[in-house]
């Protein structure tokens, strides 16, 4: 079966559990449903409220009451990389999280995202709020709070630009030849965009240069597009650039992440080492 969207209204004759009348009324046995639903596919909507994404097979329909169901085989057979916890301080955490993983779910599902698998990490259930994210084909560091309060102050210190983040990338060609390091000054979508850089080296068997990166503004695919905008496109990028794929995939980590702790616990630095770990 392909993607189907399933809107159910129940009605006086259907089984009175999500999981019974789901089945029911779709045609798909009830362990297929009931897998679903453990994945985040099923969505219950109620007049004036934010859809809830319903997961227990038991939970109570009642007649009237409206339903959508994003079913989506291929998607809820997708066997997710683990994400990695580096550092835990109880009001936030800091996780790895790899290439192919995304940083939250679609309305098709959620056990493909970083959030669920933050979910489950934890003994004392936390909760996940997402302040910032990396593209699900890059992989790198995330913090990830776990209160309002903690979302509210990491959240300012991201507009404030007191988080420092850098990037290690692979770009096609020899960056040295064209700029050693600099800036890149090119406005996306309308607004200003900053992007600095440092050539680390030039494999010339394969055409590529090692870049490290920071940015200093937060558009939407700024590397990426920056990198593409002057002629040296990140390889693996399917969307930007030209003569770039690679079997390797994105050629993007977020390798490092440094700030003063918003809860007193001094300077915090992350750190992986992509190379060591055959990132990039």
């Amino acid at each position: 079966m392909q993607a189907t969207r399933f809107d159910l209204t129940i009605g006086g004759n259907d089984p009175r559990t999500a999981c019974d009348a789901l089945a029911a009324r779709t045609g798909l046995s009830k362990s297929k449903v009931k897998q679903a639903m453990i994945k985040g596919a099923v969505w219950h909507h109620r007049p004036g409220a934010k859809p809830r994404r319903i997961r227990r097979a038991t939970t109570a329909v009642r007649p009237g009451e409206r339903w959508i169901f994003y079913y989506d085989p291929a998607i809820l057979d997708l066997q997710p990389p683990p994400a990695s916890c580096l550092m835990d301080y109880t009001q936030y955490s800091i996780w790895y999280k790899p290439a192919g993983l995304m940083t939250q779910g679609t309305r098709f599902g959620d056990h493909c995202a970083l959030v669920r698998q933050v979910e489950h990490h934890f003994e004392s259930k936390r909760k996940v709020y997402l302040v910032h994210r990396i593209d699900r084909e890059a992989s790198g560091l995330l913090i990830v709070p776990h209160s309002r309060t903690a979302a509210a102050r990491i959240s300012a210190l991201l507009r404030g630009r007191k988080i420092e983040k850098q990037y290690l990338i692979r770009v096609r060609g020899d960056l040295a030849r064209y700029e050693s390091s600099g800036t890149i000054d090119l406005a996306l979508d309308d607004k200003s965009a900053r992007t600095t850089f440092e050539a680390l080296g030039y494999d010339a068997t394969i055409d590529q240069t090692l870049v490290r990166v920071r940015i200093h503004t937060g558009r939407h695919h700024q590397i990426r597009r920056h990198f593409a905008m002057i002629g040296f496109p990140v390889m693996g990028d399917p969307r930007y650039g030209q003569n770039n794929k690679n079997r390797e995939g994105l050629q993007l980590v977020a390798y490092a992440l440094a700030f003063v702790c918003p809860f007193g616990n001094g300077r915090i630095e992350a750190t992986i080492d992509a190379q060591k770990m055959g990132l990039i």
